[in-house]
């Protein structure tokens, strides 16, 4: 009888200091900021080559809008004009000029 009290007081110890150490890691892991993933890795290296894109407008035309379009960079010039960048590369993908019907 003895045997089993000692078994059943030494179980109970270690399911409480199991309990606790699983309390203790998932509380420092809340707290540890989060490792980056492979895309956050991706724009932290930089590049190999700066470089800079130049886009042809007459004088005084102003962006109108940015949007990512996928991996390219749809950038709005004017009211009528967008151009498709590749910003990996810098370089003009495509235009698109909007007319009216």
């Amino acid at each position: 009888m003895r045997a089993l009290k000692a078994a059943t007081i030494i179980m109970g110890v270690l399911i409480v200091l199991g309990t606790g150490a699983l309390v203790a890691v998932i509380v420092k892991r809340a707290g540890a900021p989060a490792a980056p993933g492979k895309a956050e890795q991706a724009a932290l290296v930089p590049s190999a080559a700066p470089y800079a894109a130049r886009l042809a407008a007459p004088a005084g035309t102003r962006i109108t809008g940015l949007a990512a379009a996928g991996s390219l960079l749809a950038v709005g010039v004017g009211e009528d004009h967008v151009v498709v960048l590749d910003p990996a590369t810098g370089r003009t993908v495509g235009t698109v000029t909007l007319e009216p019907r």
